[in-house]
């Protein structure tokens, strides 16, 4: 398989955020009203000659614009760059059995899967509105358009009772999916339901915004390797610095 295939993508992947109870759209059209009306203010304080004002307002407008701007990179290019560099550092054989947690609609569990050849990526959630028109349907279709649909099986399931054996897949991925969970037992749970179904020498690989520190020291604390927490980059900062993605990394003890 060439290298430029498995870091193009064709599927439709939506936009990462939270639209429980405001739409993608009305988010987007308050943003652009607020920044607008900034912007406007900023014109009539200089034309007033209150430059103080214009400037303060001028640069709050700009920043609007700027964090939207950052945040639908980050969504729409810069998650998969990053996570085609964290793929290939897994140097995955392509006979593994990989397993995304929250897999949405597909961005890492396709990308996985085009590093496979005899193995399989499986993807679970609960497909809520915690990306744009997240669906199973979605994410097959995606699938389809990726030509990874032979590899792949998608499953409704929580990722806190997750409906696999203990020790059954090789390599398990997360992208900002574990922090959507309300509460810290529900996170450790899900970090605890991936320790078990990993097998002894499998490697897990969790980018996420918060919390990721707790769950490094947990991962040392349990005698697992190789356990690393680092910044994946600007790439993946959703909206600016202050809402950056960090990556942990470790190999389960054999």
């Amino acid at each position: 398989m060439a290298h430029a295939t498995v870091r193009e993508h064709k599927g439709d992947y939506g936009i990462d955020g939270s639209f429980h109870t405001v739409s993608a759209r009305r988010q987007a059209i308050g943003i652009a009203t607020q920044a607008a009306a900034l912007a406007v203010w900023s014109a009539i304080s200089l034309a007033r000659g209150k430059r103080l004002t214009a400037a303060l307002t001028g640069a709050s407008s700009l920043g609007i614009v700027s964090s939207a701007a950052l945040y639908i990179y980050a969504t729409k290019a810069g998650k998969f760059e990053v996570w085609n560099r964290i793929l290939d550092d897994l140097k995955l054989h392509g006979d593994e059995t990989v397993l995304d947690m929250g897999c949405g609609r597909g961005a890492v569990l396709l990308a996985a899967a085009k590093r496979l050849s005899t193995g399989r990526a499986i993807g679970v959630d609960l497909w809520q509105a915690d990306q744009t028109d997240n669906s199973p349907s979605a994410t097959l279709a995606n699938a389809k358009l990726e030509n990874v649909a032979d590899r792949i099986e998608v499953h409704t399931a929580d990722m806190t009772a997750l409906p696999f054996d203990d020790n059954s897949v090789d390599v398990i991925v997360s992208s900002l999916a574990i922090h959507n969970i309300p509460t810290h037992t529900g996170r450790r749970s899900a970090l605890t339901e991936a320790m078990r179904v990993l097998r002894p020498g499998g490697r897990l690989a969790i980018a996420d915004l918060w919390e990721t520190r707790r769950h490094a020291d947990h991962l040392r604390e349990r005698g697992w390797r190789n356990v690393q927490r680092k910044s994946v980059g600007w790439r993946m900062w959703y909206g600016g610095p202050w809402v950056s993605t960090r990556l942990v990394t470790a190999t389960k003890p054999g």
